[in-house]
């Protein structure tokens, strides 16, 4: 007797099958455009103490530099972020992949410490779109039960470009100089004019501005009016100007007051963009991805040269530790994806980096045992900064499509402020103590933190208090669709 065979009965198809050729591509896109975007990024981590020597500057100096990028990072994201959301995500990736090239560019060119930190604030702006564009653009082509994968496959391409730079590192710096680094950072501009001719518009914002029949204007809060277009213009000059001179090292004795202005002006903008019922959630998600920051920066920023001047590492073997640093931290995107999908962002989330605990003194207990101290961080960074790949799904899932681009570029890049703390605070911490001892502990503090703010989704819970309740449009959209 024959059976018929119905959608229920048939067997399911395997999800990579199931995401088609077509977002496959989209994906790849995006991917290689992280990949370049880490490349590109810490390029400046591994030859500090080459610029240090041509430039004469000191540690807190030098690690301001990474610090630059930081300067401008909500900047970049929240124009980014809104050219994505009114123009498509797919322009707004290529206006980053153009920025972060250029600033990568004028870093070989640099001939003074100023001039490559200006330079660094340009890859700054460029990589805060990068990362909200690729971000949105992924998961709004992916069905939404796939979208924890999507979040942490897409963030492993940053990785994988921190690997290639030490790969790079340890054959081009040896025999011709640190500026020879920056030369490849035109390589960027040939994926960028592919992305912009072969890859389609993600769904999700097609059928938001399908729906409506307007382009969103996420950021049209900041400009209603004349008066306060001006007031927040002013605002913004004097954020900007203020986080430039405590990076720079520029600001005297008035730090502590700058950091305090840039922090409110940071707020007020939070609050107008959030309105009566967000603004609490957009301050809580800022909260959150700082101190967030401020756990995978220390080690991400330092580790180079921590190998280089307390281990007294050569850049051959600099560049074996960061491999195992690099694929741990790929390895920990991919596992994020699955038990993101598997168990929910925040329990996966929080869970992961709880177990990264156990590894982070071992790690800086080594000093003479390459393959051991590469087999910790690899455990490490697997644990502790892989499972990051989910920040942008966990982000974007508390913002709908129309506002998504915006809402997780200025939230996530402005909380990113860490990633600019984290570096001079380590090296200002080392002053005083082992620098391995100052990373250890940057790291482990603020890693509890976040494992209660992302464990009992504070920010949910929070914004859940000040109005209705959050939710999860990246599912909500997705169950509206059917998962296809």
């Amino acid at each position: 007797m024959l059976s018929l065979v119905t959608d229920e009965t048939r067997a399911p198809r395997p999800w990579y099958r199931e995401i088609g050729r077509t977002r496959w591509k989209a994906f790849a896109g995006a991917w290689i455009g992280y990949l370049l975007d880490g490349f590109d990024f810490v390029l400046i981590t591994l030859v500090l103490t080459e610029v240090s020597a041509e430039f004469g500057l000191g540690p807190v100096e030098a690690a301001s530099l990474v610090s630059a990028a930081f300067v401008t990072r909500w900047l970049g994201g929240a124009v980014l972020g809104a050219i994505g959301d009114r123009y498509g995500r797919r322009t707004a990736m290529v206006l980053s992949i153009w920025l972060f090239s250029a600033g990568t560019l004028a870093c070989g060119f640099a001939w003074s410490y100023g001039s490559l930190f200006a330079a660094r604030m340009v890859i700054g702006l460029g990589m805060a779109g990068e990362y909200s564009a690729s971000a949105t653009y992924v998961m709004e082509s992916w069905p939404a039960r796939l979208r924890g994968r999507a979040s942490g496959f897409l963030i492993s391409g940053y990785s994988m470009g921190t690997v290639l730079a030490a790969e790079a590192y340890s054959v081009i710096v040896p025999a011709h100089g640190w500026r020879w680094m920056f030369c490849l950072g035109v390589l960027p501009v040939v994926v960028a004019l592919w992305v912009r001719r072969a890859l389609p518009e993600a769904e999700d914002w097609e059928e938001a501005v399908a729906a409506t029949g307007t382009r969103p204007s996420p950021f049209r809060p900041l400009f209603a009016g004349r008066r306060r277009t001006v007031v927040n213009v002013l605002l913004a000059a004097s954020a900007l100007t203020s986080l430039l001179a405590v990076f720079a090292g520029r600001s005297g004795g008035a730090t502590a007051l700058l950091s305090v202005l840039a922090g409110t002006v940071m707020a007020v903008f939070a609050v107008q963009l959030g309105g009566r019922r967000g603004w609490v959630l957009y301050l809580a998600l800022i909260g959150t991805v700082f101190t967030a920051f401020l756990y995978s920066w220390p080690i991400q920023a330092l580790l180079p040269t921590y190998l280089k001047t307390e281990l007294g590492y050569t850049p051959e073997e600099v560049a074996q530790v960061l491999y195992y640093a690099g694929f741990g931290t790929m390895a920990g995107c991919w596992l994020s994806g699955f038990t993101g999908d598997r168990f929910g962002p925040s329990r996966a989330y929080a869970w992961t980096l709880t177990a990264s605990l156990a590894f982070v003194f071992p790690v800086f207990a080594v000093e003479d045992d390459l393959p051991l101290l590469g087999a910790l961080l690899f455990v490490l960074q697997a644990l502790g900064f892989g499972v990051s790949g989910l920040l942008p799904r966990w982000i974007g899932g508390h913002f709908p499509a129309d506002r998504r681009a915006a809402g997780l570029g200025f939230t996530y890049n402005v909380g990113a402020l860490g990633g600019a703390v984290a570096p001079v605070l380590g090296a200002r911490w080392a002053e005083d103590m082992a620098l391995g001892t100052a990373l250890a502990v940057l790291t482990f503090g603020p890693s509890l933190a976040v494992v209660v703010l992302v464990g009992f989704d504070v920010p949910r819970r929070l914004h859940g208090r000040n109005g209705p309740g959050a939710v999860d449009h990246l599912e909500e959209r997705g169950r509206g669709r059917g998962n296809t």
